[in-house]
């Protein structure tokens, strides 16, 4: 029996008949180093189909279709938003290198938008490269070009920001976003756990719920990630407050002290259908002006402390120059005491001191232990409930703002942008 063989590409749309069950299947060709053709299903799965005893047919051209949706991204729509995707890069905007099985990022803005067409259904797209790095090489110079670019999209128009952004420091960036840039509109970071051409790729759902939460009322910088290992809901949760719980889950993001701003309940059937569920108060559109802040202080240290640290760790930073410190202590917040007088002298030549806790739920109080007590009679800065990275970041901006201690440890210890519980968020135990 003659079986029809068209030749193919990766990209293009094919149907496969199979003669040993009669089955159909169409979808998109995906690259792949194995003998067996692998697409990508309608329903966004990837299934692998041996070419023998097959009938392939070549329904639509890769660059017929990429054609398609550029014309319909670029395509402006009446009555929808105006959105900028900020890119970065990460797995969000990465594939596979099949050869090698690694992941790198080589996905431009365009890419995603090719990946992901419901993003040009939701609003009118508008996209730009700002890195395209792995992120854990993103520093705070990087921020400050973000944060700028940020800016300028939203005082040209832009109804709202989706930042793409790796997984591994998202929080970081989120926080350090949350502090420089007094937004008006939504400003979403989003990432995914596993790149867009793999077969349980969170990409797609993640990108489409961070572009719901950027053409909502909310008003804040947020991160937008999956709620659940299943493909049900993303969680929205506030910059400040997020942290990455899991190597490798899809749900790895968790608010810490403090409940998720809200859920997005996700259709793949219908995007009109994708609803919200808020469960915090949260700043709206337009209710604060814009504003840029992004002076920030590069040289300033994150320090954990582990029993029988030696406190010449600390002594070092300051040798090298490093303008401020966080502290990881233990429990409540604390070092041992033989770290006391090498606090005390940094705290003496300027250098401001804050404690946070590897424990991350709950809050600093050096009021219950005579180190802690030591420690504030030195000086020391309670972190309050914020979130190791989030202190770091917030004293990086603090110092970017002001280098009176005074005026530090004030600016530390107020909530700027939800960073510190108003629930909870200070010792009150002897207050």
């Amino acid at each position: 029996m003659f079986f029809l063989m068209q030749k193919f590409v990766d990209g293009d749309r094919i149907r496969i008949k199979k003669e040993t069950n009669s089955a159909v299947y169409e979808g998109v060709v995906m690259p792949t180093a194995s003998r067996d053709i692998v697409i990508k299903l309608d329903s966004g799965y990837n299934i692998g189909i041996r070419p023998e005893n097959a009938e392939i047919e070549v329904i639509r051209s890769a660059e017929t279709l990429k054609g398609e949706r550029k014309a319909k991204i670029k395509e402006v729509k009446e009555g929808v938003p105006f959105l900028s995707i900020l890119s970065t890069g990460g797995t969000i905007a990465s594939k596979v290198d099949y050869r090698t099985g690694a992941v790198s990022p080589q996905f431009s803005t365009d890419d995603i938008l090719d990946a992901i067409p419901e993003l040009g259904e939701i609003a009118n797209i508008k996209g730009k490269v700002v890195y395209s790095i792995l992120s854990e090489n993103m520093r705070a110079e990087y921020w400050r070009k973000l944060a700028m670019d940020i800016y300028n999209e939203i005082n040209n128009g832009a109804d709202g920001i989706i930042v793409t952004h790796g997984t591994d420091t998202m929080g970081y960036t989120a926080a350090a976003l949350s502090f420089m840039v007094q937004t008006p509109v939504p400003v979403v970071l989003v990432g995914s756990q596993r790149s867009s051409d793999r077969p349980s790729s969170d990409a797609a759902m993640n990108a489409i719920c961070a572009a719901k939460v950027a053409c909502s009322d909310l008003a804040e910088v947020v991160v937008v990630m999956h709620g659940s290992t299943s493909d049900d809901f993303c969680l929205i949760h506030r910059g400040t407050k997020v942290r990455k719980l899991h190597t490798s889950a899809r749900n790895a993001f968790q608010s810490v002290n403090d409940v998720p701003i809200g859920k997005v309940y996700y259709d793949a059937r219908d995007i009109e259908r994708i609803r919200f569920e808020f469960d915090a108060a949260y700043n709206k559109r337009a209710e604060n002006k814009l504003e840029l802040r992004d002076k920030f202080e590069d040289k300033c240290g994150l320090i954990k402390y582990y029993p029988g640290a030696d406190p010449a760790i600390l002594e070092f930073f300051i040798t090298q120059g490093y303008k401020g410190i966080v502290l990881e202590g233990t429990g409540l917040g604390h070092v041992s005491a033989d770290w006391i007088p090498s606090v005390t002298r940094a705290i003496k030549d300027g250098v401001p001191v804050v404690m946070t806790s590897q424990c991350l739920y709950g809050s600093i109080c050096d009021r219950v232990y005579d180190t802690g007590r030591d420690l504030l009679h030195a000086g020391l800065i309670e972190g309050a409930d914020m979130l190791p990275e989030t202190a770091l970041v917030k004293l990086m901006w603090v110092l970017g703002q002001t280098t009176e201690l005074e005026e530090v440890r004030r600016l530390m210890l107020e909530n700027i942008a939800g960073e510190i519980n108003a629930r909870g968020g200070h010792c009150r135990i002897f207050q």
